[in-house]
């Protein structure tokens, strides 16, 4: 299916021409002609589906099909896009910044980390659509700078983020002020039970669009795991990155404080790395997030909240540092690599108390991602056994050969040489 069949303007139809896209990804054809006729949408998508085109370009039509014929003076907002990050709301806000180009309809975006005179001076003559993050939204409310009265569109992007990052009663403070007849869409990547209950108390009778199961992302990917002790991580992260095909990678960890640790004993072993996450200001974390997009960064070392939405093309590698302790950040995090027909690798390393976590992404992905050797397996193997007797048990000792050099006898190359095949 093309573009053009989907019922969209010309304005629509050029900008999108411009942008070099010509065939709509799935979510966007079962999404746009749900969004054009006024309906209510729960969407259930990962990030890479095209998800964010597949509501702004609805929208962008939308509001010019029924704009005041009257030029100049104030805009009210009639769209409004709630979504949990910074990075994400400047996604969105080029999204509609690329789609909307030919319409002369107004958009402004909105997030906290930055002194808010810009963003109150760029919203003094009012905007069409706003994107915003929750917290910055609600201050600039409170402050009498946005009403929401002649709203008619919202969408609540990343719900299950949202809810993560602790987001829920400040979304239930912003849907207060929302007018009752409004059209709504409401995307998440996982549908888990409160989930879906915020979903029942803000949609009305709403069309359902599912795209990517979870297992299809998991196929896509070539996965492995390395059991290794929690101590050892960083020397094995050293290790893989000897590996010179591994040119960009994003390493996910739990924690901020161990993503600025892991970048910084990186950079002393002359690996151009740096950190990302939400403690650092918009400034340093754009700058970081441009030096990896262009190459200048070999190693991004994110945490999931910063990492959302984050889309680098060509990355052929994820490391997970850290476990996930929910099965379904596991697949978020393998889905930045591995898009549009990509290869796609996804190394993970597994301390002994993080194996609950593995059996877990196990069961979701419906298979066992296969172990890896390397230099610090057998330690973690002892260690994994004196835990859990039913744990895989290291491999016996060999009796060492006399006088063997580094190769060894006959040519053979010792573990501390093996490459890892990835």
């Amino acid at each position: 299916m093309l573009f053009e069949q989907l019922g969209l303007i010309e304005p629509i139809l050029k900008a999108i021409k411009k942008e070099g896209y010509t065939q709509p990804t799935p979510i966007q054809v079962q999404s746009i002609p749900i969004v054009l006729t006024g309906k209510d949408l729960l969407g259930c998508a990962q990030t890479g589906t095209g998800k964010t085109a597949a509501f702004a370009i609805p929208i962008l039509q939308q509001l010019y099909n029924t704009r005041s014929g009257v030029e100049g003076g104030y805009k009210h907002i009639r769209a409004l896009i709630l979504t949990p990050t910074r990075e994400l709301a400047s996604q969105i806000d080029e999204s509609f910044e690329a789609y909307g180009k030919f319409t002369g309809l107004k958009h402004d975006v909105i997030f906290g980390g930055v002194p808010q005179h810009r963003q109150t001076i760029a919203l003094r003559n009012g905007t069409d659509v706003l994107i915003a993050t929750p917290g910055r939204l609600l201050d600039l409310m409170n402050q009498g700078y946005i009403y929401l009265d002649h709203l008619e569109i919202f969408v609540l992007d990343e719900a299950d983020r949202m809810l993560d990052m602790g987001f829920i009663n400040d979304i239930k403070k912003v849907v207060r002020e929302l007018p009752q007849q409004r059209q709504t869409l409401f995307f998440s990547a996982t549908m888990p039970p409160n989930i879906a209950k915020l979903a029942n108390s803000l949609l009305y009778n709403p069309e359902k669009v599912e795209i990517t199961p979870v297992s299809t992302t998991a196929e896509r990917v070539e996965q492995c795991v390395f059991f290794v002790k929690k101590k050892d991580k960083q020397q094995l992260l050293d290790h893989i990155l000897q590996d010179k095909a591994i040119k960009r990678t994003i390493v996910f960890t739990q924690t901020k404080h161990g993503a600025d640790r892991i970048a910084k004993n990186l950079r002393k072993r002359n690996i151009n790395a740096d950190a990302l996450h939400g403690d650092k200001s918009q400034s340093s974390r754009q700058t970081t997030l441009t030096n990896f997009k262009s190459g200048r960064l070999r190693v991004l070392v994110a945490t999931d909240i910063a990492a959302r939405g984050i889309d680098v093309e060509a990355l052929e590698h994820v490391i997970n540092y850290d476990l996930p302790n929910v099965s379904e950040t596991y697949v978020h995090r393998i889905g930045r690599t591995g898009r549009a027909g990509a290869a796609g690798y996804a190394l993970s390393f597994c301390a002994t108390e993080e194996r609950p976590f593995l059996n877990s992404i196990n069961k979701l992905t419906k298979q066992k991602i296969p172990s890896v050797p390397h230099p610090f397996e057998e330690a973690a193997l002892i260690e994994a056994n004196n835990a859990d007797p039913d744990a895989p048990k290291a491999e016996p000792r060999r009796p060492k050969p006399h006088n063997r050099n580094r190769h060894g006898r006959q040519g053979k190359v010792d573990k501390r040489d093996r490459k890892i095949d990835f």
